[in-house]
Order: C-alpha cells, then structure tokens, then sequence
C-alpha cells in the first residue's frame, strides 16, 4: 500500500514513479484484453459448431420455415461474433503495442534519498579528529597512509552561541595489503540526526519549560 511517506521527494523520481504505474496498468489492460479476445474467440468457436451442426441436421431432414428461421438468426449471430472477435484482436494488438512501448520509455525506478541541505556556512566550526587506528585491521601492518577522510556535521548549541562540530575520522590505508581503515562513526542520539546532545538537552527542557507555563495559564 503507498503511502505518502513513502512517496519520494523528488519531483524526477515522482514522475518515474507514475510513468511506471501508468506502464503497469497499461500492462494488466493488455493482458485483460488478450484473455477477453481469447474468450470470444472460443464462443466464436461454439458458435460455429454450433452452427455446422444445425445446418447438417436441416440437410438430413429436409427444409422447414422454423428450421430455416432458426438458421437465418444463427447465421446473423455468428456474422456479429465473427466481427467482435476482430475487434477484441485489434484492441489487445494495439493495447499490447502501447504497453510495450511504456515499458521501454520508463526507467528502473530507484528510490534514493533527498538531498540534504548543509548547516549554515556563518556558524563556527569546532574540529574533532578521532583517534585514527595505528595499525591496519586485516594485516596488522604499522605502515599507514592517509587517503582521506570523512566528515559529519551536527549541530551543537552553547549557551547563547550556536557553533557546528565536524566529526572527522581519517582514512588510512595499509601500504602491505592496501586495506582501507577509519574509526568507527559517532554516537547519534537521532539516526540520522544532526543535533547534538547538549541541543536535544536544550530543546527537551525548554519543551518542557513552555508546556508547564501553558498548564499554569
């Protein structure tokens, strides 16, 4: 079931979204189409044995005004099945062909992550370099070299102050065995989150703060 917070927000990835639901339901009315011609094609089928039969039998015994009657209808009926069957081919032809198309047009959808907007650039930025590992977890080498780092921001407040602390773990990489290496992430009291313990702190008590002064009022 879909869900709106489980619609992408991406406008490009919305509307991948719903030329692949379109491609779909064009699908399912090709096939509804197709199971519908082969069903008039098996009456059509009936019809003419139906007829075959009965035209035998007015052979054998001879012509009758109601005999004749009766074939006269079948004969009509069967003119009209006979058309339905060949519209109900080129319907299923024509939906099938557009189906296809539709599934040609549309790209896999994959669902990806919005982009996230980085914190202010005015704020301060408190650098906090974690340990990086001596020695290399796979071989046990000492001859490491740094290849990069990576950094994740969260935003902290200090009283009266608002600052950014980057979390910085290194890269190294083994010169033995060129196995990559970093320390592990830092604790985030929010997965995925980006405030900082003493800002959670900060908003929890001032929560806290406005809701008793709402229940005093």
């Amino acid at each position: 079931m879909i869900t709106a917070d489980s619609l992408p927000d991406d406008v490009a990835t919305l509307k991948a979204l719903v030329l692949a639901g379109q491609a779909a339901q064009l699908a399912a009315e090709a096939k509804a189409r197709n199971l519908e011609a082969e069903v008039r094609a098996r009456t059509l089928l009936i019809e003419q044995m139906k007829f075959t039969i009965a035209k035998l039998k007015h052979e054998q015994y001879g012509p009758s005004s109601e005999r004749s009657s009766v074939l006269e209808q079948l004969e009509l009926e069967l003119a009209d099945l006979e058309e339905d069957a060949s519209e109900a081919e080129a319907e299923a032809r024509l939906a099938a062909e557009r189906a296809r198309a539709q599934r040609i047009a549309v790209q896999p959808f994959e669902r990806r992550h919005p982009a996230r907007r980085p914190l202010p650039e005015h704020l301060p930025r408190e650098r906090i370099v974690h340990p990086a590992p001596v020695s290399c977890p796979c071989c046990g080498g000492d001859r490491l070299r740094k290849i990069g780092e990576d950094v994740t921001e969260t935003l902290e407040l200090v009283p009266r102050q608002w600052k950014v602390i980057q979390h910085v773990r290194e890269k190294f990489s083994c010169r033995a065995c060129e196995t990559i290496s970093q320390p592990p992430a830092p604790f985030h009291a929010i997965a995925r989150g980006r405030a900082g313990p003493r800002l959670l702190a900060h908003i929890v008590v001032a929560t806290d703060c406005i809701c008793r002064s709402i229940d005093r009022a």
